[in-house]
């Protein structure tokens, strides 16, 4: 089993164990369009707790990756929310669950079609 693929498995994994509603093929696309990232243990994760890394998110991943001109309040909401989603005692919010739920919540997954 490749690196990729234990990555694969062990989101697939925490999803799963979170009650969370992804496509394992869905899944797997987002987490190689993260690239090398998902090898680093600071980049792999999402603290809600920081709102620089939110704002992150929010610019780099919505505004950019998925075109979303939505106004500030909606894009901060749905941030929120997945934050929620993914429970406020996780520790391991991983960022491959964390964009498929938001990429999920705005109709975007087609992106990851290509």
């Amino acid at each position: 089993m490749s690196k990729l693929d234990e990555k694969i498995a062990l989101y697939t994994k925490s999803a799963a164990d979170l009650g969370l509603d992804i496509p394992a093929e869905f899944l797997a696309k987002v987490t190689k369009g993260l690239g090398p990232s998902i090898y680093n243990k600071d980049a792999e994760t999402i603290a809600c707790s920081q709102g620089s890394e939110l704002e992150t998110v929010k610019k780099n991943f919505l505004q950019k990756k998925l075109g979303l001109q939505d106004d500030d309040a909606v894009l901060t909401k749905a941030i929120k929310e997945v934050c929620d989603e993914m429970g406020s005692s996780n520790k391991s919010k991983y960022r491959a669950i964390f964009y498929a739920l938001l990429a999920q919540k705005f109709g975007k997954e087609s992106l990851y079609n290509a």
